[in-house]
Parts: structure tokens; C-alpha cells; sequence
């Protein structure tokens, strides 16, 4: 990732990925068949963040508000941690991907916590319950992708976590019970 980093996505070739890893084109493809392959496992990465975040959230903190906590913090690691290049070259590989879009892999640590929030919000009666939470998990998701895409179209010119403490808000009012 720090070849990313520091050349950009395109600019970055898999030579520069093998040489800074210190292995062998052959190891490099026998686990990627491509260098969008190796961005593929930003989405781990990102998974990894969700399980630490999970695991040090407040259990009695009302579920909207833990939504709104897991946008802000995601967010705000992204901003800190991960180039806006590398974001977007994430993005832009899952529009044409032939293969398996990891982003919108139901299965990630990501959906299931997100949905986990939901459904508990639901029972406690915070979150509204006449739509599922795979639903409104559908519709939380779409919106922090919105968030982070208008970041990346704007090359960066405003901080990402503070825009989703601002805007989240009011794009979930209507998921509140």
C-alpha cells in the first residue's frame, strides 16, 4: 500500500509492488492475479477497523446514534489513513470489476455489524422496524459510499469525517423511530 501511496494507483506497477514487498512475481501471482486484486483487500483492511471499533463501542449507547458514531469514526480513520487515490482507485475497480465486488459483499464484517446495529436499534425501538435492516443496512451503506465518493470528486478540499458528522444526520433522520 505504500507504493500506492506514494505514486498513485496507475502509477504504481506491479514491479514497484514486488520490489517493496520484497518477494517474487511468481509469489505476487500466485495470490493476485492482477494489482486490482491486491486493492481488493483494502476492504479487509477496512473489515479489521470495523471488529476493533465494534469491540471498544459502548454496548448501552443508543443504536442511531452507534450508526452515527461508526460513520464518523470510519471516516474519520479513511481520512487519516488511506490516500483519497487509493480510495478512489478502490471505487472506480469495483464499477468495472468482472469478478467479485468486495465493497458490496454482504458477507463482510462490515454488512454484519452494520445490520447488527440495526436490528438491535429495531428491538429497543430507536431505529424504525416496518423495513428490515437488511434494507435500511442497504440504504446506511449507500449513503456513507455517497459521503466518501463526493470526498474523493473533490480531491480531499474538506474533511471527510467532519462532512459525515454533519450530513449523516440528516440522510438517516428518517430510519429514526
Amino acid at each position: 500500500m505504500a507504493a500506492f501511496h506514494e505514486k498513485g494507483y496507475n502509477g504504481t506497477t506491479v514491479d514497484d509492488i514486488i520490489a517493496l514487498s520484497g518477494t517474487s512475481k511468481g509469489s505476487f501471482y500466485y495470490y493476485f492475479n492482477t494489482k486490482d486484486e491486491l486493492l481488493n483487500t483494502l476492504s479487509v483492511i477496512l473489515d479489521d477497523f470495523y471488529e476493533e471499533l465494534e469491540s471498544r463501542m459502548n454496548p448501552d449507547l443508543n443504536s442511531f446514534v452507534k450508526l452515527l458514531n461508526v460513520n464518523y469514526e470510519a471516516h474519520k480513520m479513511i481520512e487519516e489513513n488511506i490516500s483519497i487515490d487509493l480510495i478512489a482507485s478502490l471505487y472506480s475497480t469495483q464499477l468495472v470489476s468482472q469478478g467479485q465486488r468486495n465493497l458490496l459483499d454482504q458477507n463482510r464484517t462490515y454488512y454484519k455489524f452494520i445490520t447488527r446495529i440495526i436490528t438491535e436499534g429495531q428491538m429497543r425501538g430507536q431505529i424504525r422496524n416496518d423495513m428490515s435492516a437488511i434494507e435500511i443496512t442497504k440504504y446506511f451503506t449507500m449513503c456513507e459510499r455517497a459521503l466518501v465518493s463526493d470526498w474523493c470528486l473533490s480531491r480531499g478540499e474538506f474533511s471527510l469525517s467532519e462532512y459525515s458528522h454533519k450530513c449523516m444526520p440528516v440522510m438517516l433522520e428518517h430510519f429514526k423511530a
